[in-house]
């Protein structure tokens, strides 16, 4: 039988392709940044801005729910509009917030510029990075090697955050950070020069604002029900039900407009594909074993062990070279391993390490106790991050990748978001060895969830599997 993928038509690399990836990759790499680095600033903020340490757990967490609660609409805005023009939108969106968080007087400001419009910029240029990706480079090899560093610098933003936030933070002020960030904007709006469209927008796109008001709405609250677990209970079961309640009423207003002819904001037909969505959650845990991982050692090492910022920042190189080395390996392991194998086995070796850390931990007073684990950590999760974007992003035909690539980025901010609630709450609640303990348990039983899911993968999910869906005519729009 002929190879499905020998269907789709070749899309040729664009001019200049090597700056193209660089400006997605680094793009990736400041976003995940800004949700790592914070980690290593808690004391200096606090003590600047006069504010405490759950404050900037606050922050860190709405910055993450803000690009959770937009990716969605900020996916389908690049039909409309163009993924070039969202990218460089969001890129001057998020270099202001940058900006006005350098010059934050106070937690409330910010938050307006850290958690909001750093939040806002990231839901318009993080979509494009993927879709762009996705069309750029059309088969399953090319593709995994464009994700792998794509993911790479996305990964290393996130593990290295505490290291260069450190380093800055110790050497200028943690100002100097987001000035940092600033500067890096700059330069991928340089490089963004070359990047030609490869699909044309559609203006007469329509854009459905009552499902983006209600999604984003329902999002905010489930996580603040989260984030309110450790000061009151009922508060923490009011808001997670009115957010589900208003995640139902999302979903029940989606398949009217999609019964009626009209377009919602998340067409339900993509939560028919049972690979995809198996792909989602596995993203959705990652994203939360690094961020919940991140938070809660990081907060740990200097609120209890009394590390300051480069100390934890040089702790957390182990995880940054584990998850280096293996995400610049992906497209040599997506030609020798099927998909389902490499996320499994991420699985596997992150949950291993994140038992390593809490046995360490518990029985050792160095420093060094913390870096076998974060080292699988780092390993585990290069090892998985590319093959679950592939799995999800090629699923799905040309038509429809603007939907995916935000369902699949909201999902994974999600998880991100989840990740520094859940365990960042359970560690503010008492900030002792124990707490430690129980938010990292916490993580790893997620971790064995996600294994559950990268199993129920098809065991063909692999390179050749992949494409297949490629090849198939686009979907007709309601």
């Amino acid at each position: 039988m002929a190879d499905p993928a020998a269907a789709v038509p070749a899309r040729p690399a664009p001019t200049g392709h090597g700056r193209v990836l660089a400006a997605l990759a680094l793009a990736q790499f400041v976003c995940s940044f800004a949700g790592s680095n914070m980690s290593v600033m808690i004391n200096d903020i606090s003590q600047d801005l006069d504010t405490t340490v759950q404050g900037v757990q606050v922050t860190i967490t709405v910055f993450l729910l803000v690009m959770a609660a937009l990716m969605i609409p900020g996916g389908k805005l690049t039909d409309r509009y163009g993924r070039k023009r969202c990218f460089l939108t969001g890129l001057v969106v998020y270099a202001t917030g940058a900006l006005l968080s350098a010059a934050a007087p106070g937690l409330g400001v910010l938050i307006l510029g850290n958690s909001i419009l750093e939040g806002i910029g990231t839901a318009l240029l993080i979509p494009p990075v993927y879709i762009l990706t996705t069309l750029f480079y059309p088969d399953v090899t090319t593709r995994a090697r464009a994700f792998g560093v794509v993911m790479a610098l996305g990964g290393v933003g996130a593990a290295a955050g505490p290291l260069i936030g450190g380093l800055i933070t110790t050497a200028v002020s943690w100002r100097a950070a987001f000035v940092f960030q600033a500067l890096v904007i700059a330069v991928i709006v340089l490089l963004s020069r070359r990047i030609d469209d490869p699909l044309p927008p559609d203006p007469t796109r329509s854009f459905d604002i009552t499902g983006a008001v209600l999604s984003a709405v329902g999002l905010v609250l489930v996580v603040m029900g989260i984030l309110a677990a450790d000061d009151n209970v009922w508060l923490t079961i009011a808001l997670l039900a009115l957010g589900i309640l208003v995640l139902w009423w999302f979903l029940r207003s989606a398949r009217a407009k999609e019964a009626s002819g009209r377009e919602p904001l998340l067409s339900l037909r993509l939560f028919r594909n049972r690979t995809s969505n198996l792909g989602l959650v596995t993203q959705n845990v990652q994203w939360l074993l690094l961020m919940g991982t991140s938070f809660t050692v990081a907060t740990y090492l200097q609120v209890v062990r009394g590390y300051d910022a480069v100390e934890t920042g040089v702790v957390f190189t182990a995880a940054t070279l584990g998850l280096l080395a293996s995400s610049l390996s992906a497209e040599r392991l997506a030609r020798r391993h099927p998909q389902r194998t490499l996320v499994m086995t991420g699985f596997a070796v992150s949950v291993a390490g994140v038992v390593v850390l809490i046995t360490l931990a518990g029985s050792l007073s160095t420093a060094w106790a913390f870096v076998p684990g974060l080292l699988l950590i780092g390993l585990g999760l290069g090892v998985m991050l590319t093959p679950s974007v592939n799995v999800v992003q090629s699923s799905f035909p040309e038509d429809r990748q603007g939907e995916i690539s935000g369902l699949s980025r909201s999902v994974s901010n999600l998880g991100s978001s989840f990740g520094t609630a859940i365990a960042g709450t359970i560690l503010v609640a008492g900030l002792t060895k124990g707490a430690y303990a129980a938010a990292m348990i916490t993580l790893a039983v997620i971790g064995l969830g996600g294994l559950v899911a990268a199993a129920l993968l098809p065991r063909e999910a692999g390179p050749r599997n992949t494409e297949a869906s490629r090849a198939a005519p686009p979907t007709t729009r309601p």
